[in-house]
Parts: structure tokens; sequence; C-alpha cells
């Protein structure tokens, strides 16, 4: 199968899952929602440019918001993490282009840590900036922190669910030219 292909349908999946599942469960606890759909953006090739993961982020995040009636919040989220998560592939990864001989982040091309790390730092980034623009002011500081941490675990947890699952292995290319 394409990777054109597989990430089209990939793009479907989420979205759909993302709807009609995810956001059908209660919020636990008054403010934990469980969200998995930016899992799309962190498994994107890494050969992919700038511009055009920002522009993937933002119409996957706007599709999002289409399903949601919510105005560009997912939009804001998904083209700020696909903006920055060049910056940490390439602070996680040796300089040595291991990055060139695999197509997307996966624990067998960045490994165990620093797929961790990538995954991590960007679902808290996600989820910061997502409370935020919904709460837009920080009334309560602990509240807030409280429902960033909170949400940002139960998202791990589901990557980390996602990931046993849906085991993805990537082949190494030996022609990295």
């Amino acid at each position: 199968m394409s990777v054109l292909l597989k990430n089209i349908i990939r793009f479907a999946l989420f979205i759909l899952i993302q709807v009609f599942v995810l956001f059908k469960v209660p919020p636990l606890h008054r403010f934990i929602t469980p969200y998995l759909y930016f899992l799309f953006i962190l498994w994107l090739p890494f050969n992919l440019p700038r511009f055009s993961l920002t522009t993937i982020g933002f119409l996957f995040g706007l599709s999002l918001d289409y399903f949601t009636n919510t105005p560009g919040l997912h939009a804001a989220a998904c083209t700020l993490i696909a903006y920055v998560r060049p910056f940490i592939i390439n602070l996680l990864i040796s300089q040595e282009g291991s990055d060139k001989n695999y197509t997307s982040p996966s624990i067998t091309s960045m490994g165990w840590a620093p797929y961790a790390t990538y995954v991590v730092v960007l679902t808290f980034l996600h989820h910061s900036y997502l409370v935020f623009l919904e709460w837009m002011s920080f009334g309560s500081f602990w509240y807030f922190l409280g429902k960033v941490i909170a949400t940002t675990a139960v998202s791990l947890l589901l990557i980390l669910v996602t990931e046993l699952l849906f085991y993805r292995n990537e082949k190494f290319r030996t022609n990295t030219v």
C-alpha cells in the first residue's frame, strides 16, 4: 500500500474514531477529555516539508472542527504541533541520518526513549494549547494545569494502547540517497 493511500485512510479513521467514539465518552471526572486524533500528525512521514506538514495539520484539525462545531480550536492545536514536530525530531534523533533510513516516526525508527519523549512533548504541547484556547483565560492556574495533565495522561494511555494494538513495523531502507 502506498504511503499516500495509507495516510488518507489514517486521516479518515482518526477523525471518525475521535468524533464517533471518543467524543461520545462523557467527560471523566469533570474535565478529562480523551484525545487520540493528533496521533495522525505524529505518524506522518519524516520527509514531508514543513509547509506541507503544517498545511496537513491545519486541514486535519479543521476537518475535526467541522464535525465538532468548534471554531478552529483543533485546527490551531494541530497546526502548532505540526510546525513544532520537525524541531523535536531534530533534537531527538542523532545526526547520522537515521530519519532518512526509515519512513516515519515509530519505536523502531527512533528507539523507545526518543519516541516516548517525542510523543509526551507533543501531546503535552497540543493539550496545553487546546485547553488554553478552550478556556481563553487562566481563571485558576491549578484547574488549568490539572486539566492539561489529566487529559495528557489519558491521551498517552490511549496512544500506548494504539501503539501496542497497531504495531507499525518500519522497514530499514538501505539506499538513503
